[in-house]
């Protein structure tokens, strides 16, 4: 976690990876949600039942078998973390995604994928798992009402967000002429 102060003693870095739709345990509007619960409800349990999160060594996580002791990186999570595996908990999908990306960064970025970092999980409100549908000028089906950013969905992130509402923005102007 990062403080104001950025003056801790670990680095911060997060690796987001997008759920399409195809991941959700059905069609309904809602499923995003209920997938969500569920990799919570797998998190809580993994971790102990009292909030402390689950985690698992970088090193171990490539190697595809569960974290048994900390190492040199001591983690800074103010609930605690519990070693294990964190592929019992995300998506297949999600993991071998994260796998991937790993390998890649360490590629552009030496040292990014320390055997001895640790990882801790889920951050799964990143972004909202509903969309509020809109059209090609950017208006839901209730006229004049602009749905953007990451609260409808559109964005995922500050700079994502930022540019959605300057998309939305114009479409509003434009309307008004």
């Amino acid at each position: 976690m990062s403080e104001w102060a950025r003056d801790g003693e670990n680095s911060n870095s997060a690796l987001l990876v997008g759920i399409e739709p195809e991941l959700f345990p059905s069609s309904h509007v809602l499923a995003g949600i209920e997938l969500q619960r569920q990799i919570e409800k797998s998190a809580f349990a993994l971790g102990g039942g009292d909030y402390t999160a689950p985690a698992q060594l970088v090193g171990d996580f490539l190697n595809d078998r569960p974290s048994e002791r900390l190492g040199c990186v001591r983690p800074t999570c103010p609930t605690g973390v519990k070693l294990g595996d964190i592929r019992r908990i995300l998506p297949k999908r999600v993991t071998d995604t994260m796998a991937a990306a790993f390998g890649k960064m360490n590629s552009m970025l030496n040292g990014f994928a320390f055997p001895q970092a640790v990882l801790t999980v889920p951050e799964t409100r990143s972004s909202s798992s509903v969309r509020i549908l809109r059209d090609e000028f950017y208006q839901s089906n209730v006229r004049g009402l602009y749905p953007c950013g990451e609260g409808a969905g559109y964005a995922g992130g500050i700079v994502s967000a930022a540019v959605d509402g300057i998309r939305c923005a114009f479409a509003v102007m434009e309307g008004e002429m």
